[in-house]
Formats: C-alpha cells, structure tokens, sequence
C-alpha cells in the first residue's frame, strides 16, 4: 500500500498539487482526473506543482506529471513550476528531462491555506494500465534515455 497522498487547492486560477511521502501507481488515477479537472477549469492560469516533502516518485506519476506539463503548454502557452528541495528528487526530474518541460524550482514558495488530500479512486485493472501505458509513452517522448528506459515495459504493456 502506498505510503504518500497528493493534496490539491486551487486559488485564484493557480493550482497547486502537492505531493507527499512516496507517490506511486495507486494515486494515478485521481491524479489523472484532477489533470483533467485542472484543463476544463475556466480560470486556469498555472500549475504548481509541490515536490517539497516527497520521499519517492514511480515513472508512471512522473508520466502523468509530462502529460500536465503538456496540456498547460497546450491551453496556457506556459511551462508548469515544480518546487523540489530534495537533491534526488531534482536529479530524478532532470534526468528524466523535467528541465525542459518544467520550470524546476529549488526553494519553497508560498502556496494556498487549504489543500485538500485527492479522494482515491479505485480503477479496474484495464483502466490503470491504460493510464500506465499513456504515462510511459509520454515520457518515451521526452527524450532518447527515456526512450530506451521504458521501451521494454510499453512493449509489455502493449502485447499484455
């Protein structure tokens, strides 16, 4: 069972989504809806995202987190901030070409009084690896490392 939760609040058109302890694969799909809920949002601005007491990230967060990046370049014509103060969390980012789809952000910034915890959803079994399969395809496209990292489980995943 996972260990980490991912709170979120919006104000005033910037969201926040804050991710604790460690993120991994059984929180992708109430991330995966609040992406969704973020970009139908009318007053969307901006996005931040809060890695600031994250212990671990799974690639397939990490994909849905590219996918976000994405969508606001898409809607907005802007990169989302990700604020990490934790020196493997910014090697991980960076590695996985972050820098170019993020503005990465190294120090703590202010954000909202109120963030509420995700509400879990439970998927069947098609429907998470469907989100798993997005989310490592998009960070295939990020770049050649990711490409070569990732191939062999998309191919799995595909052939499944």
């Amino acid at each position: 069972m996972s260990t980490g939760r991912i709170q979120f609040a919006e104000q005033d058109g910037t969201f926040v989504l804050k991710f604790v302890g460690e993120v991994r694969l059984t929180l992708c799909s109430a991330l995966d809806a609040t992406i969704e809920r973020i970009f139908t949002s009318m007053n969307f601005s901006t996005v931040v995202i809060d890695l600031t007491e994250t212990r671990s990230i799974d690639s397939t967060t990490l994909g849905l987190l590219a996918k976000l990046s994405i969508l606001s370049r898409q809607k907005a014509g802007l990169l989302p901030t990700v604020v990490t103060t934790h020196e493997d969390i910014t090697r991980l980012l960076q590695s996985m070409g972050f820098d170019q789809v993020f503005n990465i952000v190294g120090r703590p910034i202010p954000r909202p009084e109120t963030l509420s915890d995700l509400p879990s959803q439970d998927q069947c079994e098609d429907v998470v690896k469907a989100k798993v399969l997005e989310a490592h395809k998009i960070l295939m496209g990020l770049n050649d490392s990711n490409r070569e990292a990732f191939r062999d489980l998309v191919n799995a995943l595909e052939h499944r």
